[in-house]
């Protein structure tokens, strides 16, 4: 046979015919197979997102149970143990509001200048006090207490006048009558208020009376021979005096602070 000027035999042609059938059968078996493959893939692949769905579903749903289980138990926790767990809540809030009030009084309405005449004053007439009578400011210093509060109360237009030299009065009573000690010592509180507190011609009176009168307890106690070696006790510093001082710690503090940010702020 000749094709294309080429001399071929039947048998070649049939051969090679042949060939051609077997190969494109063994493609078309192969692209079966694949598409089989593919299709076993997807349906695999199918049944394992519907699984995963079914967990998630699965998963949600037990989240879900176990929130209402918590739900139940905050509400029962709440049932027999509520009303004291907002009262705790409520207590802390009030607390928390009247510390940030207090601070912002602290803050712009603390005198200075005139608390530190009184912490002046009055350290000077403990020190007279001290003295002439050692540790006559560590044996009452509830006293000394008590008498600033009724000279913080005086001041805040919180007593009267009359009642205030009474309160004074009461307390230098109890410490000369019931406490049996001497007039220096028992004189000493209403002296300190009145010393801070008081007019200035009040304060030079007090403090004027209170020096001749602890000049006379010394020279009386050296003249009847009584002076001995008295053991001092640890020095307290009254708390009238002590929240003096950290008012105006925290007002110098608050300002200094203020003045730092602001210069932070213009570099």
């Amino acid at each position: 046979m000749l094709v294309l000027g080429v001399n071929i035999s039947a048998w070649e042609v049939c051969r090679a015919v042949d060939h051609w059938l077997l190969v494109f059968k063994k493609d078309n078996e192969m692209l079966i197979v694949d598409c089989a493959a593919l299709g076993f893939l997807i349906y695999s692949w199918r049944a394992v997102l519907f699984e995963l769905g079914n967990w998630k579903k699965g998963a949600l749903s037990v989240i879900g149970f176990v929130g209402y289980l918590l739900k139940l138990l905050l509400a029962l926790i709440f049932h027999f143990i509520g009303d004291p767990i907002t009262s705790l809540i409520r207590t802390l809030e009030t607390g928390f509001y009247m510390v940030r009030a207090f601070y912002s009084r602290i803050l712009h309405y603390t005198p200075v200048p005139e608390f530190t005449t009184m912490i002046v004053l009055s350290s000077a007439v403990l020190a007279i006090a001290e003295a002439a009578v050692p540790n006559s400011v560590s044996s009452q210093s509830y006293l000394l207490t008590l008498s600033g509060l009724i000279g913080y109360a005086a001041v805040g237009n919180y007593i009267s006048e009359p009642l205030f030299w009474t309160l004074l009065l009461g307390v230098y009573t109890f410490s000369r009558l019931v406490k049996k000690r001497d007039d220096v010592t028992s004189a000493l509180p209403a002296a300190t208020v009145l010393t801070a507190i008081g007019e200035p011609w009040v304060r030079v009176l007090v403090m004027t009376s209170y020096v001749a009168l602890a000049i006379y307890h010394h020279s009386k106690n050296r003249t009847k021979g009584e002076e001995g070696e008295v053991v001092a006790r640890g020095k307290q510093v009254p708390a009238p005096l002590l929240c003096a001082g950290l008012a105006i710690g925290i007002k110098i503090a608050a300002k200094w602070a203020g003045y730092r940010h602001l210069t932070w702020m213009v570099v």
